[in-house]
């Protein structure tokens, strides 16, 4: 647990857990509480350099909509007054939003950006592939410190449990197409016309799908972007593919590589350094993907196995 997400359950047990059971006693096995959602803390990332913006000490308080109509509004009332009473709490306006009262269904579906339908704790395949990706280890980080309730939590779980499978598979698709086109045809395709602006997009969105798949075949959900290269080389364990990912990313471009050579469709250009490493690194997802039992047969060229890939 980090520094601050310590720093925040003080204050719920020091101040929050009196506040409610004091004043909302009647509603105390109502009230979920913990920290998640948007901020470095709710990850556990937070640093000197993130407390430049969006920090505080604070909590979540989840109800759902008829308690927030019950109660909820004077809760929130009772909890900002605390915010502002207790010492050391630094609170913006920003965290404002982040902390403090809230329903479970708003939580979910303004994190999601779809209507989560948290009462009877489901997910339609429809809504699974509207959400937006990005967000989902938003929803779920951080921790909770009581539902008694427990809507909060099974809602929670339910995103936990991950993909259901043909959503999967069908987001491992996309990524392997986008790997392929970004880093195993067009970066050699822009090189080759001495497009150094359009190669180093290439890169950059190679990086991102290589990075997504790691996790899409680890079924873990990555972080808002900024975070995602930390995250995998805490969850490479081995360590090897996150190097080789460090390694593509700090590699310079070079041009000279490709004087004199002509694009071939059919042949790498392994003068080209970040030709190889976006190999390497296709063979190692190549092996991921063969350990989970999605492909039977080899071919670095990623492309190839997206037909193999998708739900049949």
């Amino acid at each position: 647990m980090s520094d601050v997400m310590a720093k925040n359950r003080r204050f719920y047990d020091q101040y929050v857990a009196e506040l409610i059971h004091t004043r909302f006693k009647e509603y105390e096995d109502r009230i979920a509480v913990g920290i998640a959602g948007e901020g470095s803390d709710c990850f556990g990332y937070d640093d000197e350099i993130s407390r430049d913006h969006d920090f505080g000490t604070g909590v979540c308080l989840w109800i759902t909509d008829e308690d927030m109509s019950r109660f909820g509004h004077e809760l929130s009332a009772a909890y900002n007054e605390l915010v502002d009473s207790a010492e050391r709490t630094y609170y913006t306006e920003r965290m404002r939003e982040r902390r403090g009262v809230m329903t479970i269904h708003s939580f979910y579906s303004d994190i999601l950006h779809i209507d989560c339908d948290t009462v009877h704790c489901t997910m339609s395949e429809e809504n699974w592939r509207n959400l937006d990706h990005t967000c989902l280890k938003t929803a779920v980080n951080g921790t909770v410190f009581r539902d008694d309730l427990g809507e909060f939590t099974a809602f929670r779980n339910l995103l936990l449990g991950y993909y259901p499978e043909k959503i999967w598979r069908t987001r491992i698709a996309e990524q392997l197409h986008a790997y392929a086109s970004s880093l195993q045809v067009n970066y050699a395709r822009c090189m080759s016309r001495s497009d150094i602006v359009a190669a180093e997009m290439c890169r950059a969105k190679g990086l991102a799908s290589a990075m997504e798949l790691f996790f899409l075949l680890k079924r873990e959900y990555p972080p808002y972007y900024k975070w995602t290269y930390r995250a995998l080389t805490e969850l490479d364990s081995e360590g090897i593919f996150s190097a080789k990912i460090r390694e593509l990313a700090e590699e310079k471009l070079n041009q000279q590589a490709w004087n004199g050579t002509r694009y071939n469709p059919r042949r790498q250009n392994y003068k080209d350094h970040i030709v190889s490493l976006s190999e390497e690194i296709a063979s190692l997802l190549e092996e991921m993907l063969h350990e989970k039992g999605l492909i039977q047969r080899y071919s670095r060229y990623l492309e190839m196995h997206v037909n193999d890939v998708l739900p049949k």
